[in-house]
């Protein structure tokens, strides 16, 4: 099946987006732009919530109705609208049917490149009038730092109770399966001293925060989990014992059990390096840890048989497209959705290279994500 999709008009579409500042907690000027684009395009309702509130950002989410004209349920399609930084100031570049940034800022694909495609198919199902189910389009905020706006949105105002959040990259790839996260923050108390004039009598935060992650096991703990710890700061000049250092990191993993276990584990190897340690100090002070446990965000698992899986892979039939079914191993916004009882799945946008000042998307990429989107509102 072929669908009218404007070439032209789906790569000015995605450029200007990108062109947009968006970073996070500063979405404003992107949702008064989809704003204005979905009451040209007829939306029937738009809401924003209050989650700014919560999240600080400059707006809240969107909530956007189109009405349908088949009689059949309605589905939500999400996308965020803010991006990673360096995200300001973007100029496109585009190459042929490839677009990149100058090079000195992301692109902005993530998630730009999901908006720009729900655009295109609703200006479509505008122009021919082709009758379709009702559509909800979901725009969020905060993705990028901590699914802020997703985990602080009401999700009743959907009407919607399954729908799609496009965000991974490849193409034809469905994500069916995320880990949930536990983000840790561990602070180790020493005792200062001077380093050159008296250091037996200080106790390195550093020494023991050092001895405790060399005896953890970290990165791809088993099939299902994986551990890292990325951040570390602390002391105060090199002559002087140092008597705080914290790190942060995360422990992720697809089965609940073992996410305990293994934030467990974390938990206590510092707390056994910390009291081994200070039984052997004998000093009137004493070394201490604090460990803060956040549940960064729950796990998702789509069943095969799962409506919204079977009718993407109808749209993918119908399209003569191979649709692939995985699992993935970070979370996103689908995971917040799930745990609120709206099945979701993840929709790959073609976008490579995220998160970096090479980011790149292939404008047949876009066409056809646009292809699938359209199939899937029809079927």
């Amino acid at each position: 099946m072929k669908y009218p999709i404007n070439r032209e008009r789906l790569a000015k579409t995605f450029v200007t987006l990108c062109e947009i500042d968006s970073p996070s907690w500063q979405e404003r000027q992107m949702a008064d732009h989809m704003i204005a684009i979905c009451n040209e395009l007829g939306a029937e309702e738009i809401i924003e919530d209050s989650s700014s509130k919560e999240t600080n950002a400059d707006c809240g989410n969107l909530v956007i109705r189109f009405p349908g004209t088949l009689a059949k349920e309605p589905l939500f399609f999400a996308c965020h609208m803010d991006t990673v930084e360096p995200g300001c100031g973007v100029q496109v570049v585009q190459a042929g049917d490839i677009f990149t940034s100058r090079g000195h800022t992301i692109l902005g694909g993530d998630d730009k490149s999901g908006i720009a495609a729900l655009v295109e198919m609703m200006r479509i199902l505008q122009e021919t009038k082709t009758a379709h189910r009702p559509v909800e389009i979901l725009l969020t905020t905060c993705e990028e730092v901590g699914l802020l706006g997703a985990k602080s949105f009401d999700h009743s105002l959907l009407l919607a109770k399954s729908g799609y959040a496009l965000d991974s990259t490849g193409i034809d790839r469905v994500i069916v399966g995320a880990p949930a996260a536990n983000r840790l923050k561990i602070q180790v108390h020493g005792i200062a001293a001077h380093a050159g004039l008296n250091p037996e009598q200080g106790v390195s935060a550093f020494c023991l925060a050092a001895r405790a992650i060399a005896d953890l096991r970290l990165g791809r703990l088993d099939e299902q989990s994986t551990a890292n710890f990325g951040l570390i700061h602390g002391g105060v000049a090199t002559n002087i014992v140092p008597d705080l250092i914290t790190i942060e990191g995360e422990v992720r993993s697809h089965s609940a059990e073992k996410l305990v276990d293994y934030t467990r584990e974390i938990e206590s190897t510092f707390r056994n390096v910390v009291k081994n340690w200070a039984a052997q100090a004998g000093g009137v002070k004493q070394p201490s840890v604090d460990i803060t446990v956040k549940k960064e965000y729950p796990s998702m698992c789509l069943d095969s048989e799962d409506p919204v899986l079977e009718r993407v892979q109808r749209a993918g039939d119908i399209l003569e497209r191979e649709i692939t079914f995985e699992v993935a191993g970070g979370g996103s916004d689908a995971n917040i959705f799930n745990s609120y009882g709206l099945k979701t799945a993840i929709i790959a946008t073609g976008m490579d290279k995220v998160h970096t000042t090479d980011e790149c998307l292939d404008l047949r990429d876009l066409y056809s994500l646009t292809e699938l989107l359209l199939a899937i509102v029809l079927v």
